[in-house]
């Protein structure tokens, strides 16, 4: 069943960022858009001032990081919780995921910054028929719902450092208070110098850090993209850190 609900969300990624644009166009904006993928979210942010490089967001990055985090969950066997919460959601993937996968579905607040991602988060969530709302909002200072576990997947990394501080200590609040967390990263150790200090922090409070290397086989779309972009993502990878609520 959801072989067939990630086919057709893939169509309609395919016909909703495609028309009007050409597959070349596409794949130079995806070129663009990988070169700062990693880097802050006010850089990123500008990478998604044109309509070429949110297509390539959301239809080449959204899709990889659905496979990603699905994997992710289903081996640390975290498929049992009722809500969620998605901060920094992009385009809604992340939340998407692990609803998705877990039994009973949950159900998924999706929070950003950017209008567009808002929109596209809502957009996903339909597609996908994921039960959830998106809005604005800021990942720094976000408050969970009662019982809500919390993912925030390549968010992170992109906040300035004061704001990054910030959201350690609200994360660290909601742990204590008995949130999950499920944080995702590139594993890019030059680039993300704080990873060890939060590692540290969650560590004490009963979490757990992994790296992750999973193959997969991209569809058919998706391995065109990754050819044409000269990138190479049959093997996805992410490091994690998982704190499960006590509760």
């Amino acid at each position: 069943m959801h072989g067939a609900v990630l086919g057709r969300w893939l169509d309609a990624l395919e016909a909703r960022h495609l028309t009007g644009l050409t597959f070349s166009e596409v794949v130079r904006a995806l070129r663009a858009l990988s070169g700062r993928y990693v880097e802050r979210r006010a850089r990123l942010a500008s990478a998604l001032d044109t309509r070429g490089k949110r297509a390539a967001f959301a239809l080449f990055y959204g899709p990889l990081h659905f496979l990603l985090v699905r994997e992710i969950v289903r081996a640390l066997g975290v498929l049992r919780v009722p809500r969620l919460m998605d901060l920094g959601c992009g385009t809604g993937v992340a939340g998407a995921a692990w609803a998705l996968a877990s039994t009973p579905r949950a159900t998924v607040t999706g929070i950003d910054r950017h209008p567009w991602a808002v929109a596209e988060t809502a957009w996903t969530y339909r597609m996908l028929g994921v039960q959830g709302r998106a809005r604005r909002g800021e990942l720094v200072g976000a408050r969970p719902t009662l019982g809500a576990a919390i993912v925030a997947a390549f968010a992170v990394n992109e906040l300035p450092a004061e704001r990054r501080s910030l959201a350690l200590t609200g994360l660290t609040r909601a742990v204590a208070s008995d949130h999950s967390l499920l944080v995702v990263e590139p594993i890019a150790h030059g680039v993300a110098p704080w990873w060890d200090e939060w590692v540290d922090v969650f560590q004490r409070l009963g979490g757990r850090a992994d790296e992750w290397h999973v193959t997969v086989d991209l569809p058919e779309l998706l391995a065109k993209l990754d050819r044409a972009a000269g990138l190479d993502h049959r093997v996805l990878t992410a490091r994690t850190i998982w704190v499960r609520a006590e509760g």
